[in-house]
Formats: C-alpha cells, structure tokens, sequence
C-alpha cells in the first residue's frame, strides 16, 4: 500500500500502458496527496495556441518583459482553471510549498508578480490539473498505469516540455526504448 503523502513532491511518469490517450508520456508533478485524493500538474504538453503573455492580457495584467513561453496543458479536470508551478522563492495569496522542492500558486497575484519582475526566479504556467479520487491513484499505480520517481526541479525548469517524459525514466535509470506497452505483476 502507498503511504497517502509519498507521491508529494515527487514526479509521475505516464507507463506505455497507461491506456488513457490524454495522459500519453505524461510527467506530472504531484502537489498533493493524501487519504481523500491526489492533485499535480502535467508538465509534458505545451498549448500550440496561447503563451503566457497572451493569458496575461486576457486578464488585463500588463505582460511587461514577461517571455513567450507557452501555456502548458496541466490535466484533463478544470481547464478552465490557472495554476503557476514555481519555485520556492515566492509566497502568494494561496501558495502551498511542495516538499521543499516546488510550489505551486493558483491565484492571480502571481502573475501579476511575474509580469513585475517581483515573481518566482523559476515558474511555468498551465490551465487545468490532474486529480484522483480516494484510492484512484493507488489502483492505477498498482495496475502499473504510473511510475513514480523522486523528483529534480532540473527537470521542470532546464528540460524542455517534450524531452520531460524520457529525461524523467532516465533519470531513474531506464531506457524508455525497453518499456513494454503490457502491465503485469511479480
């Protein structure tokens, strides 16, 4: 049985046997879980169609200097829904720290900060969040759906969106090329 706290903090990365087409070669930084469910934010899908500056505007917050980075896809729940995934060097209104290794911010201010220059030194913004209901992620983990690994912020913030999935297994010491797209059990 999976302790309710293990996976904050840490990363998961989606098995080929996954079997649900939105979480393909997901990575997903988990910000919470515990006895009622687990939330964290998929880090793997950049949106072709909106930057942050563009979302900015959308809120009538001046973009400033802020770079064109585009808006990532978080999860399939809420995608109407904004949370910045940042690092530990700024609080909010509703920052919640993440193991001493993240944070994340799902309030206005820290936008409005990151366009100040007066935000986190590290961020990345999506729309959405991946959630689970009681027990639904210790199923799929034992159905061999999702790998868990400790997590390294070098692969949110130097590592880009599409290379996070195999940087993720090997930084775990596996070669994705030797994944198989069968779950079994030992």
């Amino acid at each position: 049985m999976i302790e309710p706290s293990y996976l904050s903090g840490q990363f998961l990365l989606a098995m080929p046997a996954i079997g649900d087409p939105r979480f393909e070669r997901s990575v997903i930084a988990m910000c919470a879980h515990d006895s009622a469910g687990a939330f964290g934010l998929c880090l793997h899908l950049p949106m072709d169609d909106m930057t942050v500056p563009e979302l900015m505007q959308q809120l009538d917050i001046d973009p400033a200097n802020t770079p064109a980075i585009p808006l990532l896809m978080g999860g399939p729940v809420e995608p109407q829904r904004g949370f910045v995934l940042h690092s530990t060097d700024y609080d909010g209104e509703d920052t919640r720290h993440v193991a001493g290794r993240w944070a994340v911010t799902g309030t206005r201010d820290v936008l409005v900060a990151i366009a100040a220059g007066k935000g986190p030194r590290h961020w990345a913004a999506a729309l959405g969040y991946a959630g689970w209901g009681e027990g639904q992620l210790e199923m799929e983990l034992q159905h061999n759906g999702w790998f868990s690994t400790p997590a390294t912020t070098g692969l949110i913030w130097d590592t880009a969106p599409a290379d996070r999935w195999r940087q993720g297994f090997a930084t775990a010491g596996i070669d994705v090329a030797q994944l198989s797209t069968a779950s079994g059990h030992a």
